[in-house]
This record gives C-alpha cells, structure tokens and sequence, in this order.
C-alpha cells in the first residue's frame, strides 16, 4: 500500500472524522480507538514466533516497503522477479523475513506459490504467516492514523518477553499455501491466520472493531453511523484500492 491510495480512502472514510464519529457512533469511537491501540502494542510485543523486538523491525520495514526504491522498481516491472537484489538482514530480523515483509506489504497481488514456498522452506510456515499478519496489521492500523491524523499510527519501544512458540491444535491441510483451522464452516479470509493465534487475536480485534463486529456480521442491517451498503462500499473499495487477494 502508498499513500497515493490515501485520497480516495480518505475520501470514504471521511464520515469517520472524528468530530462525525463523536456525534453519530458515540462510545464506537472509544471501541475503536481503544483496539487501534491494542493494535499498535502488539506490533511491539512478543507473538508466536517473533520477540516484540523482531516484531517492531517487521512493522517498520512493512512501512518502509511503501516507498523503497527496490520495490518500487519491483511493482513497475512486468515480474517482480526481473528485478535483482534484496534488502539484506535487519538486527534481530533475518534477510528473509525482511523479504516476505517487503513483498506482502508492496506488491502483494503478484506473490506466487513458488515464492511462498521458498520463504516457508527457510523460515517455517508458521514465522511467514506471523510476518504477514504483522504486516497486515500495520497497514490497517496506519491507514486509519492516516485517514484521522495524516501521519503513521505510533509505536512504543519493543517490549521484552518471550515469543510463545506453540503451535495451535486443529491446524493442518485446507488446500492454503500454509497450515489453518481444520474447523468447519469456517471462511478462508477468517481463518488465514489461525496457525499464530497470538497474532490473529490482535487482527480479529481490529476486524471486529473497524468492520464486522464478530456476529453482528450476519446481520444484513446495521444500525450505525453508516448503513451497512455504505460499509460494504467502503470495504470493497478499499480493497480495490490495497489489491486485496480476496
């Protein structure tokens, strides 16, 4: 995602203003802002697989993505992958990790199998999904500052701990490029994640707030600021916008 994006989404999203959401959403206002902040401590904090330290270089080198001269000389090309070099290992954050965050955060629409396989092959399926839920995050999150503030979301120091390193019962083969829930009727989009739960904790929370507000989904009429054909419009133009997979 660029900021040449930002117009349009803001565009949309301007009867989300704040003056407009203190007046027509009442305490969504906190939910939201409240979550946008769980959000934002934990790109800083330790995951599944990932210490806060290596999570917050990951965070940063998604934004960074944004305007890099190597990526964006990627995104010009016809494939990616007539362009050579690399962006090399940043402290605690290996040289491929690096890639998978530059990759997923500037030109996700043209990631292959192959390329995927690769990254997973030296990094583990369960590190790769990590980095790109850090990355999902960080552009979510600084989106909205973008929209409301006109400038990245803010991120504390790396907090000290322990990544989890556990891997969740109930994941294996769905037809994905990496392990997922095995549970049933279950959508893809709401299980991409499920193989780092500490992870998708913090992105579920940011879905629910800012979008579907977990049953409430089902719902076809929304009783809020904006009607849900309005929050369908916003969401599918945004999508359209970011070059969203699904």
């Amino acid at each position: 995602m660029s900021r040449a994006s930002l117009p349009h989404v803001r565009a949309l999203l301007a009867p989300m203003t704040p003056g407009a959401r203190r007046c027509a959403m009442g305490n969504v206002e906190e939910l939201i802002d409240s979550v946008l902040a769980a959000g934002a401590s934990s790109l800083v904090a330790a995951g599944d697989w990932l210490t806060g330290t290596q999570r917050k270089a990951a965070a940063l080198e998604a934004r960074d993505a944004r305007t890099n001269d190597l990526d964006q000389q990627r995104r010009r090309a016809i494939s990616p992958n007539a362009v050579s070099g690399g962006h090399g290992s940043i402290g605690d954050l290996r040289a491929e990790a690096v890639e998978v965050v530059h990759r997923i955060a500037s030109d996700p629409g043209r990631i292959t199998r192959d390329w995927a396989d690769q990254a997973i092959e030296v990094l583990g399926e369960e590190t790769y999904t990590e980095l790109v839920g850090v990355a999902a995050c960080t552009a979510t999150i600084d989106m909205f500052a973008w929209a409301t503030t006109d400038r990245d979301a803010d991120l504390e120091d790396a907090v000290a701990g322990e990544p989890t390193n556990e891997r969740p019962d109930g994941v294996g083969d769905v037809g994905a490029w990496v392990s997922q829930s095995m549970g049933s009727g279950m959508a893809n989009v709401s299980r991409s994640l499920s193989l780092v739960p500490v992870t998708n904790s913090a992105w579920v929370g940011l879905v629910q707030a800012m979008y579907s507000r977990g049953p409430e989904f089902l719902d076809l009429e929304w009783k809020r600021a904006l009607s849900r054909p309005q929050v369908e419009l916003v969401a599918a133009r945004t999508t359209a916008e970011l070059e969203c997979f699904y």
